[in-house]
């Protein structure tokens, strides 16, 4: 189950839905044989969940991660956050002293790109701001200043962690803010305690700076392996999400080029996470979605609450729609399917195989989100199981019916599933 069994020096995990299929847990299983795990987009908007024995007796410990790579839970990986990365710093040090304090030693061994944009207090109060803008149409947001980050990013007004060491710091920083004043109008913000407090920031920060490109090619080139780790998923991508319900980074495949500096031919093995059901959280539509029993026993029995906000998570079928448009996207060579044991208890499962519109059926997932809410879902039935798999630990234990939707949805994605889980604690996996 390692990166060197597969024989390549990069590989990918990547989340296939809306996010919270519990990457996590593969990239603590992976990272148990790499040397390197880097993100490539986003920010402390990301959530993942990886609970692991600490101490002597070894009592299962959760850790959650949210900006930094969880890759970092194996000691012996050095973790980088790329440039394709949006950094709120006080966020960078809370989330790097609570892992130090829960005895998690992350020092000398987590760096971040010299490149990667900054995301200030100021950024955190216009994403509020621009919410009440859409007149309640709310797309979800976790209001941690992630979308303004990216807009600074993209008109090309916004500051990068080197900025912090350069003298003119604290004169591009008041322009900024006045730039957003005129824009959204005053608002309560102490711009010249936050230039101190970035002074600090800085000197902190300094050793943790490093060229990431130059860094992570020259790990290649030494042969060293190097784990990719996503955030949010591919239907939350700017492009190829539910757009506007969507992230403001590019999540999938191609993000790991832009957000990296790595080239296409350096990826190797790409893996595809889906939870056996689907989640999502925010505005938006949701084709399988159930408000009925069936979502309350995913929320409930899944523990469908975010990492990062703790909202309750919107819950349905799984859609192999959703999925196949995934797949086509980020070319994937295998799958994890997550949390098939909160499956365990239903009769029967249900599975989206179709659009239909207007008496025809789509051929792809559609952009046209209006026409995405009109559409009538068609289902495949299966068989329940009725029985726990969360002490199992071997393919051949699952039952029989648990086996046969696994096969289902390999054979309509037409991509192996790898692993299983079965579980929340890493020993939780089954490789298929």
């Amino acid at each position: 189950m390692s990166i060197k069994s597969c024989g390549l020096v990069l590989t990918a995990v990547l989340g296939a839905q809306w996010g919270d299929e519990g990457k996590g847990k593969l990239v603590d299983i992976l990272s148990a044989d790499a040397d390197i795990c880097a993100r490539f987009a986003g920010g402390n908007n990301a959530g993942h969940t990886i609970i692991v024995p600490i101490g002597p007796k070894r009592v299962p410990t959760t850790f959650a991660f949210h900006l930094l790579p969880s890759g970092l839970i194996n000691p012996a990986v050095t973790g980088i956050i790329g440039h394709g990365v949006v950094v709120h710093l006080p966020s960078f040090f809370e989330e790097f002293d609570i892992l130090q304090t829960h005895g998690l030693d992350c020092s000398g061994r987590l760096f971040i790109s010299d490149r990667a944009h900054l995301v200030f207090d100021f950024h955190q109060i216009v994403d509020g701001l621009k919410e009440v803008e859409l007149g309640g149409s709310s797309i979800g947001t976790t209001k941690k200043g992630i979308g303004p980050a990216y807009s600074a990013k993209a008109s090309r007004s916004g500051l990068r962690v080197h900025h912090l060491f350069d003298p003119t710091f604290a004169d591009k920083f008041r322009k900024i803010v006045e730039g957003r004043y005129k824009r959204y109008g005053h608002f309560e913000y102490d711009t010249e305690g936050e230039i101190e407090r970035y002074k600090g920031l800085a000197e902190r920060l300094r050793p943790f700076v490093i060229d990431s490109v130059v860094y992570i090619h020259e790990a290649l080139v030494a042969g060293k392996r190097v784990l990719v780790e996503g955030a949010n998923a591919l239907m939350l991508d700017i492009d190829y999400g539910t757009y506007p319900y969507v992230t403001s980074s590019s999540t999938s495949v191609g993000g790991i080029c832009t957000g990296l500096g790595i080239p296409p031919r350096r990826i190797g093995k790409v893996i595809g996470v889906v939870k056996a059901y689907t989640t999502r959280v925010g505005g938006g539509p949701f084709p399988t979605e159930q408000l009925n029993e069936i979502g309350v026993h995913f929320q409930e029995v899944g523990y469908e609450f975010g990492t990062t906000t703790g909202r309750r998570r919107r819950c349905g079928w799984l859609d192999l729609v959703v999925m196949k448009h995934s797949c086509l996207i980020n070319g994937y060579d295998t799958l994890n399917l997550t949390k098939l044991d909160i499956l365990d208890d239903l009769e029967e499962i249900k599975v989206a195989v179709k659009y239909v519109l207007d008496g025809k059926e789509l051929a792809g997932f559609p952009a046209n989100l209006e026409m995405l809410a009109r559409v009538e879902v068609l289902y495949a039935i299966l068989p329940g199981w009725k029985t726990s798999i969360a002490a199992m630990s071997s393919y051949d234990d699952l039952p029989e019916n648990c086996k046969k939707y696994i096969t289902f949805i390999e054979e309509y994605l037409k991509v192996p599933i790898e692993w299983v889980g079965v579980g929340p604690e890493r020993g939780n996996m089954i490789r298929k």
